[in-house]
Parts: C-alpha cells; sequence; structure tokens
C-alpha cells in the first residue's frame, strides 16, 4: 500500500491531531530523502515504537553553504515512496513532502542558533549549518508534534546538537539515536555515496577502517594516547587525492577534547574527509 503523501503543514497538522486523540503515538523520521537502507532502518524502528510514522523528505536549503551541493543534492520522491511502500504493510506511514516555501513562507526571520556542541568540528568547517539543521528540525517537531524522533548515529554530531536544543528549549519529544547501518565492505550508508566514482568509492573505504583500527589499538592493544591513535588514523586517510577535515577523539558528551593526553572510556572517534570532491564522514563511539 503506498504511503499517504501531504505537502502541506495545515493538513499535516489536522492528521497529526486526530491521531492524538486517539492516543495513538507518533514517530518522526526527518529525511532529506534520497533514501536508502539506512534511512529505511529508522523507519523499521519508527513502526516498531510508535503507532504512525511520519517520514519528512525535504531538501532544507538553510544547511547548504554557498558553495555546497544543495542543487545537485539527489532528489529521488518517486523512489524514495516506492521504498516506503514495502514498510508501509499497516498503513501507517505518512510522508510529509513540503516545499520551500511551505517551510520557509515570505517574510521569514526566525532561526534556531544552537552553542556547544554545534561549535567545534563541522561547526568550524560548516558554520551555518547547524542553524539551518536545528531551525528545520523544530519546525518539524512543531508540525509533527511526534512523541518520538529517529535519528542515524552516522550523524553523530548532529544529534547531540538536536539533543541540546531539545533540552534547553523543553521541546516534548524523545530522541533515538539508531546506529550507523553500513555496506557489507564498512562503508557507512549515505545518498552522497552515489557521488562516488569506483576508484573513490573504493579508496573512501579508508574511513572505517582507520576507526576500526583505532578501536583495536584502544581496546585490544591497550594504547591510550590521544596523539599516537590519531596519527594512525590520519595515516590510514590520507591519500593524494583526500582532503581531511577533522580526525577529533573527544568526550562524547560535549564533542571537546578530554582533558589530558590519555583517552578515557567512554570516547567518540569522529571523521570527516573529504574523497575526491565529496566529502564523507564517519563515527565510532568506543565504550
Amino acid at each position: 500500500m503506498k504511503p499517504q503523501v501531504v505537502r502541506e503543514c495545515s493538513a499535516l497538522h489536522s492528521l497529526v491531531k486526530s491521531l492524538h486523540l486517539q492516543n495513538l503515538r507518533v514517530g518522526l523520521v526527518p529525511t532529506m530523502g534520497a533514501l536508502h537502507a539506512g534511512h529505511i532502518s529508522l523507519v523499521k524502528e519508527s513502526l516498531k515504537n510508535s503507532d504512525w510514522t511520519i517520514v519528512s523528505i525535504f531538501v532544507n536549503p538553510t544547511q547548504f553553504a554557498p558553495g555546497e551541493d544543495f542543487e545537485k543534492y539527489p532528489r529521488t520522491l518517486e523512489n524514495d515512496l516506492a521504498l516506503l511502500e514495502k514498510e508501509n504493510g499497516n498503513q501507517n506511514i505518512i510522508v510529509f513532502t513540503p516545499s520551500a516555501d511551505e517551510m520557509y513562507p515570505k517574510n521569514f526571520f526566525t532561526y534556531v542558533d544552537v552553542a556547544g556542541v554545534a561549535k567545534p568540528l563541522e561547526g568550524q568547517f560548516r558554520p551555518t549549518h547547524f542553524r539551518g539543521v536545528a531551525t528545520v528540525v523544530l519546525k518539524l517537531f512543531n508540525m509533527t508534534q511526534a512523541d518520538i524522533a529517529f535519528f542515524g548515529q552516522k550523524d553523530f554530531q548532529q544529534v547531540q546538537v538536536i539533543r541540546q536544543f531539545v533540552r534547553d528549549l523543553n521541546v516534548p519529544v524523545t530522541i533515538q539515536m539508531c546506529p550507523i547501518k553500513r555496506e557489507e565492505d564498512g562503508l557507512a550508508m549515505s545518498s552522497r555515496n552515489r557521488y562516488l566514482s569506483a576508484d573513490a568509492r573504493q579508496r573512501a573505504l579508508c574511513l572505517s577502517r582507520s576507526l576500526k583500527r583505532a578501536k583495536a589499538m584502544i581496546l585490544e592493544e591497550g594504547i591510550r594516547d590521544r596523539a599516537t591513535v590519531e596519527a594512525e588514523i590520519r595515516e590510514i586517510l590520507t591519500h593524494p587525492k583526500h582532503s581531511i577535515d577533522y580526525v577529533a577523539i573527544v568526550d562524547p558528551e560535549t564533542l571537546l577534547p578530554q582533558e589530558g593526553a590519555g583517552i578515557q572510556l567512554p570516547v567518540a572517534i569522529l571523521l570527516a574527509v573529504r574523497v575526491d570532491d565529496t566529502r564523507l564522514i564517519d563515527n565510532m563511539v568506543i565504550e
């Protein structure tokens, strides 16, 4: 059964109101479309934990800086709907696909600016990114009135930013972070993977390989010197056609380096690497 498609906020409000009047639990999976198995894993989790699942598909212009890939970001709505149709056995998926004018009407001036966990890492390399993310996600929370929202760990910092503003602004939604979905060879699933040539796709495996090596160094070999682990990661990532934005070994809550030179568990390792012209991120939390 094809999922119900809603394009206007007013129609979504009416649907959600009727669901809540029936004491039904609403889950939200925010996406920018170009769905893959990673997104579908979030949908499956929402279907398990909610009576109804809203999947938003909206390529959000405010989280792209000038020169980034907003214009070429893949838009595959028909394929996305076909994938969701396979999961819609109980006919309880709603797809929300608003236009940019619906999300950002004329004379739109209000944005959400998160400090703290939004400032390092992605915040340094993409300084306007989380302002756009936080704004659109808060709008989606308000539009859907979701009880629980599902996000993938691949966007680890993004999840921490969302958790931050949910706490700070008393937003009545539970945030659930779900594990990274990987291809069989270890590459983290991403809509941007389709940009990679066959050669670049093979080289991109260095991200997951470096994280696996770091985990072995820390847990199996007992190496706790941050500089030593970081140097090993960088060596694995280095290639003439690669550009490393950051390798960060940080506290999972603050995303700041831990005190001293030693690694204390739990620790998060976050990477951002440009493979040819495609910027990829990956991470691992080591308990």
